[in-house]
């Protein structure tokens, strides 16, 4: 079963919650296993660009199944291939922290990626989304 849009509104929920608590501001990208943007919300404050990379990161591992640290590893080690992938993609593949999986057993649903704080800052408020699930 699909990500819900009440599942996927509780995810930007926690998320922009846990980034006020570490007072930052953040958008919050949500895309189904085909790499489709299915919600995003960008935070008062937030970066403009911030709307961008968050969908290009939860973009990127929806359709390459890897979260944002195993695509920077994927773009370090094979930096054509990386090019490849990221040039087929619908938009660009931004790989590093801040992107994760959305799964639901072995089934992977999309992914979620947030953008405008630190990498280590948006990867605690995608994984503080995934937890409301």
């Amino acid at each position: 079963m699909p990500l819900t849009s009440d599942e996927a509104r509780r995810l930007i929920e926690a998320a922009h919650k846990r980034a006020g608590e570490i007072g930052i501001r953040v958008c919050v990208a949500i895309v189904d296993e085909g790499g489709l943007l299915q919600a995003l919300q960008r935070m008062d404050g937030a970066p403009p660009l911030s709307a961008q990379i968050a969908e290009c990161k939860a973009n990127g591992a929806a359709l390459t199944l890897r979260d944002g640290a195993a695509m920077a590893q994927l773009h370090q080690e094979r930096p054509a291939f990386f090019a490849l992938v990221s040039g087929l993609t619908r938009v660009p593949a931004v790989p590093g922290l801040g992107s994760v999986l959305i799964k639901r057993g072995s089934s992977v649903l999309g992914a979620v990626g947030v953008s405008g704080g630190k990498p280590e800052q948006d990867l605690d408020c995608a994984e503080a989304g995934l937890r409301s699930l």
